[in-house]
């Protein structure tokens, strides 16, 4: 199996930063596409950002400019730096991970539990 393991939301006010970190673990061959989601109370799940192996990277445009996503291979692992971080920024954040398993060697979709960020005013 595939564990994806997300750390670092948290509380901050307004115009601060905090950075996300998602482990991914298990038997794991190789990892494609790996992203960041979030949801807010009564909205749908969105894309934030997205990177792939090679390290194109995809953003909203609520969050250009002020959010950075990075992976490092080597550790299964993408980040998420996120600056100047305003209310509306305020969600759940979920990991996801295109993952393909060593002895099944088809792609499937992963997700982490979530972690909270809450900006306030």
């Amino acid at each position: 199996q595939v564990q994806l393991v997300e750390s670092g939301g948290g509380l901050v006010q307004a115009g601060g930063s905090l950075r996300l970190s998602c482990a991914a673990s298990g038997s794991i061959f190789s990892i494609n596409a790996m992203g960041w989601y979030r949801q807010a109370p009564g909205k749908q799940r969105e894309l934030v950002a997205a990177i792939t192996s090679g390290g194109s990277t995809n953003y909203a445009d609520s969050v250009k400019g002020r959010f950075t996503i990075s992976r490092d291979n080597a550790k299964n692992t993408v980040y998420l730096q996120m600056n100047s971080l305003k209310p509306e920024d305020t969600a759940v954040y979920y990991c996801n991970a295109d993952v393909v398993r060593v002895g099944v060697w088809i792609k499937y979709e992963y997700w982490g539990q979530g972690t909270q960020v809450t900006v306030s005013s």
